[in-house]
């Protein structure tokens, strides 16, 4: 039993490296990474498994209907940036917003059976939403650190923190 995961959500290249079309901003790059990386040292010393989710799509995803095409499988926008790219945990491919859709996260915290699962990443009002979501409906105790969490949309951010905090019952960590 694992006292604690924390899942690392789509930490890539294709929402943290200028130039991508889904890019989420020099602001949001410059708090994210070097806070997710403080993170993940705090939590290994402390034994967590880190789990990361990587967004992975098909040239032809019908998400890309709604979105440009980004972290086409096989590209480097789908590499998690390389400044946490190093840390050894479990990856996760993923087709769609949530981590469990189509994954087989659901089985490996099952197995895990943790007290706790800490969310970090990008982007707070839709990956990490529909993550933490799931892990909610799923009875999970979900923790995060705003400080670890962000958008390119600035006042979805900030009202999806407040969501998952009062209608979800997630941990919202401010300082």
């Amino acid at each position: 039993m694992a006292k604690e995961v924390l899942i690392i959500v789509d930490m890539q290249r294709g929402f943290l490296e200028p130039g991508n079309p889904l890019y989420c901003g020099d602001e949001v790059r410059k708090k994210v990474i070097p806070n997710v990386k403080e993170l993940i040292e705090e939590k290994l010393k402390d034994g967590a498994i880190l789990i990361f989710t990587q967004d992975s799509h098909r040239p032809d995803d019908p998400e890309f209907k709604m979105w440009p095409p980004h972290c086409v499988k096989g590209t480097k926008e789908e590499e998690i940036v390389p400044e946490l790219a190093h840390y050894p945990g479990i990856r996760i491919k993923k087709t769609r917003y949530s981590g469990f859709y189509g994954t087989n996260l659901e089985n490996i915290l099952r197995k895990l059976k943790p007290q706790k699962v800490t969310v970090c990443g990008v982007c707070t009002d839709i990956c990490v939403l529909y993550t933490v979501a799931d892990l909610r409906n799923r009875d999970y105790q979900v923790e995060i650190y705003e400080k670890c969490v962000d958008s390119f949309d600035r006042e979805a951010h900030e009202f999806v923190l407040k969501h998952m905090e009062k209608v979800l019952g997630v941990k919202v960590i401010r300082d």
